[in-house]
């Protein structure tokens, strides 16, 4: 029997809803996006099954297997992504040096997108619910990212504080999630248009929040991935109606399709991403502030560093950043200033580099995931056999010098441990730890037959 979402879909795709329904019956796209600052294209393909390069961002490619033991995804090198999702990053078009804000961020595949792009720029992310912050902040430790705030709240205390600061603003909205319905079989079964009409009112808030935080200038990008046009260019045309001084402009994407036409909106300049697009499912839109004011981010004045926090840092990493924040006796580094916004959970800024624990700093796993290999004094690499002992608790024979070693996997850091000159004790984090019969591998089982 044809649903209520079916016949939507049906009077919205016309001659192209017979290929979209026959799309529901075949297997989920898998997708991994590599970061280019930890590896390069040339190695992952050497060590990875990659399959053919996605047409929605230059570092994104198809996979037809299960890589979440993938030693390099362990060590952050790449990032296991639905390939269409990588669009909305693209379209934003991040620079080096940009102020960017992700206030819809978790789990985190298009905040360490963005993240990847930034040189001197910073990153503020935020994720309203508490427990999916924690997965987002996993996951910026994962990839190795320094120069970020992680907030966890409402965006519009967010938004106020920080208002006019971001050249870039992206609103990957909570949705109704219909181009997910492969991913959960039950989602077909629960949809309702309700929901959809829910889902709409609070992405039009969250969109006029976002407005605030955007300076002059600066560029918003609104996505979600579902289909319906409530939710997508309803939105849009309500945003534009309520504030004048934005604009669309051309997404510049050589993928997908035009919009809906719909009332007070340009459907030409926005993406729609189905299954037969060669993802699972997108829509994007964006759209530029030209009138507002521009002001610099809130930043705080930090007493300055002891020089005995500095001596134990460097017992451990060659290049020790310009910021160095102390506060409940952890030791945070980054080399953008800290952020002042005192109206919003705060739950990390920067990278957690150690505690001090009475007259010692013991060093955070954080900490050897966010460098180069180069960049730590005592390193130690490892076999893929080696690692997956470490993933499990298990100490390695070594005479490496004494002190904290990183563990490296074909130059990549993971973590760390510390040696004694004939051996190194496991320091990974319990709840990072790989459970028995899970294994460190390149390719998984059913591959290698």
């Amino acid at each position: 029997m044809e649903t209520l979402f079916l016949k939507r879909m049906k009077n919205d795709l016309k001659d192209d809803y017979e290929a979209f329904v026959e799309s529901l019956s075949r297997p989920l796209l898998r997708g991994l996006r590599y970061d280019p600052r930890k590896i390069t294209l040339e190695k992952l393909k050497d060590n990875a099954p990659l399959g053919k390069q996605s047409p929605f961002c230059p570092q994104s490619f198809y996979v037809d297997q299960a890589l979440g033991n993938h030693p390099y995804h362990i060590a952050g090198a790449f990032y296991l992504q639905e390939p269409s999702a990588s669009s909305a990053v693209e379209i934003l078009d991040v620079q080096p040096d940009d102020i960017v804000l992700d206030l819809c961020a978790a789990p985190g595949g298009k905040t360490t997108q963005i993240a990847s792009r930034l040189e001197d720029g910073f990153l503020v992310c935020n994720e309203y619910d508490p427990k999916r912050a924690m997965v987002l902040l996993s996951n910026l430790e994962r990839m190795g990212v320094r120069n970020f705030a992680l907030t966890q709240g409402e965006v519009g205390p967010l938004c106020e504080q920080l208002h006019d600061c971001f050249d870039k603003v992206l609103v990957d909205a909570p949705c109704s999630g219909e181009g997910m319905m492969k991913k959960h079989d039950a989602a077909m079964q629960s949809w309702s248009l309700s929901h959809v009409q829910a889902c709409a009112r609070r992405q039009k808030e969250i969109l006029s929040s976002a407005y605030q935080a955007l300076k002059k200038d600066g560029i918003l990008v609104y996505s979600t991935c579902t289909y319906s046009r409530e939710e997508n260019e309803e939105v849009i045309a309500a945003f534009l109606k309520e504030h004048p001084d934005m604009i669309q402009i051309d997404p510049h994407g050589s993928f997908g399709r035009q919009g809906i036409p719909t009332p007070g909106m340009d459907a030409k300049k926005v993406v729609r991403i189905y299954p037969m697009d060669g993802g699972e499912g997108h829509f994007v839109c964006k759209m530029k502030k030209i009138e507002g004011q521009t002001r610099a981010l809130p930043t705080q004045k930090l007493k300055k560093t002891d020089l005995k926090t500095q001596e134990e840092l460097k017992k451990w990493i060659h290049w020790i950043p310009d910021q160095i924040r102390i506060q409940n006796n952890q030791v945070y580094v980054m080399d953008h200033p800290f952020l002042k916004c005192s109206q919003v959970r705060m739950i990390r800024q920067g990278v957690l580099a150690g505690t001090w624990i009475k007259n010692r700093l013991e060093p955070a796993h954080a900490l050897f995931q966010a460098f180069p290999k180069e960049n730590y004094v005592l390193t130690q690499e490892l076999s893929l056999e080696q690692m997956d002992e470490v993933m499990h608790g298990a100490p390695i024979a070594s005479q490496v010098s004494k002190g904290y070693v990183a563990y490296c996997i074909d130059g990549l850091p993971f973590g760390f441990g510390k040696s004694d000159g004939q051996r190194i004790n496991n320091k990974i984090p319990k709840g990072l730890r790989l459970l028995p019969g899970s294994h460190v591998k390149k390719e998984n089982e059913e591959h290698e037959r």
